[in-house]
């Protein structure tokens, strides 16, 4: 690469970040003609391309990135002390056709109108309304849990191998599109990460690939948790790149599924977060909803708690303080806390509709 046409891709680093500024004003324009205009032809012609290959390319393209700048900084370091301006535009130059094909593969969908807007509802909800909700769910929980055949003190493990979770989680969507078009998802692209337990220990259960289009599971998690995880990864496809509305597309995949038990691991998921949520507005209700909740269920949840509490290591707290600050860089103000933006997307869907 020449060093004029370095110097020019090094200064339109800068404008980027300028120009993404701008265009969080113009939520419409992105959500007309990115997500729902260029970014679901990229999308399917990623997941075309790469998504019939069983393993996941997008852990091994990673992994030789990771390889090549490992390498080309041990033999440019020596540019330190002789020549540290080129060697600061060679990797703003890099930096920037990165962050430039991040934006036109993926990125723009962080700026596109949310979701509560797309679907008319509102992101405010009282104390009331929060608990009439997750009563219901706590009763449609227990029912499901019953109706599967299992005692309520039994935790529910799902009887399908990673495979068929991946094959099945596509019918949720297919459903699920019928009331939201956009919401319909073909071809898939589902692969479990060759980087599990390294995801395992940054405290993430996947993750999306924007340059292959891949959606990522940590096959270490649960099943009851792989479901949804899977059905969250494909939300990211679909160009929902906020956590929170992310999380709240993959309850509804999962509810509308037509398995019984994917539509468990739907119910159970969402019900976690209200009651989370109950937790921090109202203690006194909060315990008085645990001792109605099937002891089965509340044995999965701490499950799951006792998994991630088994990896917990300074590296996590490293890698979550990096994403939560990537995702307020990325127009999310409230980065990881954001995510409980979802209890307010399920207590106003389903406040006049049944579960």
């Amino acid at each position: 690469m020449q060093k004029r046409t370095k110097l020019i891709l090094a200064a339109l680093l800068p404008i980027q970040l300028l120009l993404l500024q701008v265009l969080r004003f113009f939520p419409a324009f992105i959500e007309k003609y990115y997500s729902n205009g260029l970014f679901p032809l990229l999308s399917k012609i990623a997941r075309y391309l790469f998504g019939w290959i069983p393993f996941s390319m997008g852990d091994i393209f990673y992994l030789l990135i990771a390889i090549l700048a490992i390498r080309w900084v041990y033999k440019n370091l020596w540019r330190i002390r002789t020549d540290l301006m080129m060697f600061s535009v060679d990797i703003a130059a890099t930096l920037s056709i990165v962050y430039f094909t991040f934006n036109i593969l993926w990125g723009f969908n962080y700026y596109r109108v949310p979701l509560h807007q797309s679907l008319g509802l509102k992101t405010n909800y009282t104390t009331e309304q929060l608990i009439s909700t997750t009563k219901r769910l706590i009763e449609k929980s227990n029912e499901m849990h019953r109706q599967l055949g299992y005692a309520d003190s039994v935790k529910i493990e799902l009887p399908y191998t990673h495979k068929e979770i991946f094959d099945s989680s596509i019918n949720g969507y297919q459903n699920l599109s019928k009331i939201h078009p956009s919401l319909s998802y073909s071809p898939i692209s589902l692969k479990k990460s060759t980087w599990s337990l390294l995801l395992t220990y940054m405290g993430y259960s996947g993750y999306y690939n924007p340059f292959s289009g891949e959606a990522q599971v940590n096959d270490k998690i649960k099943t009851y948790t792989f479901s949804v995880v899977s059905c969250h990864e494909q939300a990211h496809q679909l160009g929902y790149a906020a956590e929170n509305e992310a999380n709240f597309i993959a309850a509804l995949a999962t509810i509308n599924n037509d398995d019984p038990y994917i539509q468990y691991t739907g119910y159970i998921f969402s019900l976690r977060y209200c009651v989370n949520e109950i937790a921090r507005r109202d203690i006194d209700t909060y315990h008085e909803l645990l001792e109605t909740i099937n002891p089965g269920i509340l044995k999965s949840y701490k499950e799951m708690r006792d998994f991630w509490k088994s990896y917990k290591n300074p590296f996590e707290v490293i890698s979550k303080a990096f994403w939560n600050q990537f995702l307020k860089a990325n127009n999310q103000s409230k980065g990881i806390n954001s995510y409980s933006y979802m209890v307010a997307l399920v207590v106003n869907y389903y406040e006049d509709k049944p579960f």
